[in-house]
């Protein structure tokens, strides 16, 4: 980009050099003019005191071009190049002054640095790995092109998508941990009082006292918190350093010697990590990867490519709205922000991917709200759809301004036309950082446009108007950027193709996950990727997609490297190698944390045994990651919430099944994450078996269940003890002792060093709950 602005600025044959206005002059006519003004070529030197003169202002201009670089401002650039460069000190000292700016950015800017460790991404996971490789002992530098650290989780996603905590841990748990301590300071409630907050969360409570953790949070606290976690292990963070995608990876041997950015900085490493949302390391790298959907055949999925007439959210157009300006005139124009391509045939790949937005930080308190700002280049005919949407009864405008503390929201897209950008980002991932930069302005504009809009044109309905009004961005977040996010939410960018592949059989546990470094729990979740026009001449919207997944799942070491023959000492936590649609579950922020972690503990481990990241040894790995407190599989979540129970229990986590038993959590209380139950249906195909180790003696048995209407009433259970086997039927319905929920005594018995009991629902009629069995000493 720098090598066209200067091309156009010097080289170009038509180019102006000189102040509008002024003509151009050949060499004998300038040298004519010289002379009329009292020059000739036997005039004395120029006074020492002119040449400093000349010096400064040479250098002030040179400073300026090399400041306009480093922010890659680069119509500042041209500009200063043309007018104050060039119209000063002529063509030939303008080219001069060029070089002596970029000599002196790079001398002030530039670095040459050799770690054990380089990361590439501010983002939430870089932060974390970074820790992680400090704590181990590593040196280890943060490098990347953000100002801000913490990537969405500083950037506007205070109300995380979380998915089941128990399998948060490790420094991502710590994260959750240092926001709980910052609000338990009542300084920290500003705006508010703790009370007035409340503590409504996402499935759980905002504040888990019992667990010390907090989960919804500010975004300028999450910053504070990463800031802390740099600051508390001395790292050392290179902040506004973009990799020089297209020359500044040098490879030897599969191996990544060293890193260049734009900056013309060096980072040598013994491994690099790339933690950026774009994967553009791991790309640069010549790692394999994916944009857009693939096909269901690819990988024998279901929920992967376009999904036509697949509406598993609010996010559609649920009444017949014309794409035309005139309605049913085809003549007339389509709409702005609707797509003419054909949208595919369910189940085909594609390159399409799913809306950005900016997650928004509103607040309705008016001493901290600035107005919706019109943006330049509003255009209130973007808002047309919106428009008819609006006419046509939908008042969901407010349903994802989800509260965060101090009055404030993290506002999120919500219904058919909102804040996701449909359409409009699909060459972001692999686009260079000039055509991303466009990009994002445009989002930017949509997006305030879109709030200007609703809050001031009069033809919005007055309710959602006047509503609208209320709110406005917090001016005490992102405090230097006018209240707007300093990120766009980059829910999905290239995806690696590494050793092993997330797909949704391993995230619906259809298959087993081989060597996890971490768990994800979060449904199967793609935001809208196309709005088209139906065969009728109807919009509509299409990729909108959320599938829940049966309990936690595994996620593979081996999704983490690149293949051996292409990388062996590099790690991607973020970008990680997954299909589409199993990165709609992985994509989660404490996800991106928890690979964060694993993948500098794995850097670490290889650097002690100098192997390739892919020779890295699991079973040492899985023991250093459950010593930090990493949560890699189910066995480790059950050992969480049996933890501190009385006896030996095994929770229906560790049992063995025939048939089909799904997960619920319908009905409280329950024993670990979820408790199983036969469906209704399937009478006398079903059988759940609890087996357990066990110090001879007698012990009092119970099982778990929570009483309901619909269970079952003579539940069959058998319990194989020392002197043989005993049966027993349980009636699910009837309401248990206070002081035992949900725990159902079953009876005593001798038992030898294995206990057993199965639990089937041969002649039931009703549901049929399964969820755990305990064994008590008896002294």
């Amino acid at each position: 980009m720098l090598s066209r602005v200067v091309v156009r600025a010097f080289g170009h044959k038509d180019r102006q050099f000189v102040r509008e206005g002024s003509p151009r002059l050949s060499r004998r006519q300038r040298s004519s003019r010289h002379l009329e003004h009292g020059a000739s070529a036997g005039d004395p030197p120029v006074s020492v005191s002119a040449l400093l003169v000349a010096l400064v202002s040479f250098s002030w201009s040179a400073l300026r071009v090399a400041l306009a670089v480093q922010r890659h401002d680069w119509s500042a650039f041209a500009t200063l190049v043309n007018w104050r460069v060039v119209g000063r000190h002529g063509k030939l000292l303008g080219w001069s002054c060029v070089l002596w700016a970029v000599v002196m950015w790079r001398s002030i800017h530039a670095a040459e640095v050799s770690r054990d460790v380089v990361i590439y991404g501010g983002t939430s996971a870089g932060v974390i790995a970074a820790v992680e490789a400090a704590r181990l002992g590593k040196s280890v530098i943060l490098v990347g092109p953000d100002q801000h650290l913490g990537g969405m989780s500083s950037g506007g996603l205070g109300w995380t998508d979380t998915g089941n905590k128990a399998v948060i841990g490790g420094l991502a748990r710590e994260f959750y941990h240092r926001i709980y301590l910052h609000y338990q300071d009542d300084a920290a409630w500003v705006w508010q009082s703790r009370e007035q907050y409340g503590n409504r969360g996402q499935g759980t409570p905002a504040i888990d006292g019992e667990n010390r953790t907090m989960w919804i949070f500010e975004p300028h606290v999450a910053e504070q918190v990463f800031e802390d976690f740099i600051a508390a292990h001395n790292i050392e963070v290179h902040r506004d350093r973009w990799l020089d995608r297209e020359h500044g990876v040098d490879m030897h041997e599969g191996r990544i010697v060293a890193m260049r950015t734009l900056d013309g900085s060096i980072y040598r490493g013994k491994i690099f990590i790339d933690a950026t949302y774009e994967g553009d390391l791991m790309a640069a790298a010549g790692c394999s990867y994916h944009v857009g959907r693939e096909g269901n055949d690819v990988y024998g999925e279901t929920w992967n490519g376009v999904q036509k007439g697949v509406f598993h959210h609010s996010h559609y157009f649920r009444t017949e709205i014309s794409a035309y300006w005139v309605p049913g005139d085809p003549s007339s124009g389509v709409l702005p922000r609707i797509s003419t391509d054909p949208p595919g045939e369910n189940g085909m790949g594609d390159h399409r991917v799913q809306a950005y937005c900016y997650r928004m930080c509103l607040t309705d308190h008016p001493e901290n709200r600035l107005p919706f700002p019109q943006p330049e280049g509003y255009d209130p005919r973007q808002y047309e759809l919106l428009l008819r949407v609006l006419h046509n009864e939908w008042r969901e405008v407010f349903h994802k301004f989800d509260p965060i503390p101090n009055r404030k929201t993290d506002t999120n897209n919500h219904g058919p036309f909102s804040t996701d950008n449909i359409g409009m980002n699909y060459d972001y991932p692999e686009a260079s950082y000039e055509r991303r930069r466009e990009i994002l302005a445009e989002h930017e504009t949509y997006q305030k446009g879109l709030m200007y809009f609703l809050a001031n044109d009069p033809r919005v309905p007055p309710d959602v108007q006047q509503e609208i009004r209320r709110w406005g961005l917090a001016k005490d977040e992102f405090v230097d950027n006018g209240g707007w996010p300093h990120q766009i939410y980059v829910r999905e960018a290239r995806r690696m193709v590494g050793d092993f592949v997330m797909t949704e059989h391993e995230v619906l546990s259809r298959r087993p996950v081989p060597h996890p470094v971490g768990m994800g729990s979060y449904a199967l979740d793609s935001h809208n990727v196309q709005r088209y026009i139906t065969e009728e001449g109807y919009v509509q919207n299409e990729g909108d997609i959320g599938v829940g997944v049966p309990r936690p799942y595994g996620i593979a070491y081996g999704s983490l490297t690149p293949q051996r023959e292409e990388v062996t000492n590099l790690l991607v936590p973020v970008c990680v190698s997954s299909s589409h649609i199993a990165y709609g579950s992985i994509r989660m922020e404490p996800v991106f944390m928890i690979l964060g972690h694993s993948a500098a503990a794995a850097a670490s481990l290889a650097i002690d045994d100098q192997v390739a990241v892919q020779d890295v040894s699991y079973d040492r790995l899985s023991d250093l990651l459950r010593k930090e407190g990493q949560i890699l599989d189910l066995i480790d979540v059950t050992r969480r919430y049996i933890q501190g129970l009385p006896g030996i229990v095994v929770d229906d986590l560790q049992a063995e099944f025939s048939g089909n038993w799904p997960s619920s959590t319908s009905a409280a209380p329950y024993i670990g994450l979820a408790y199983r139950h036969d469906g209704n249906e399937g009478k006398g195909e079903k059988e759940a078996r609890f087996v357990a180790r066990l110090k001879p003696g007698k012990y009092q048995v119970r099982i778990a269940f929570t009483p309901h209407a619909n269970r079952a009433t003579q539940v069959p259970v058998t319990i194989y003890h020392a002197d043989g086997m005993a049966q027993v039927q349980v009636d699910q319905r009837r309401p248990l002792p206070e002081q035992e929920s949900p725990w159902y005594t079953i009876g005593t018995y001798d038992f030898g060093e294995q206990g057993q009991v199965t639990i089937a629902n041969d002649g039931t009629e009703g549901y049929v709950i399964v969820d755990a069995v305990q064994w008590l000493p008896v002294p």
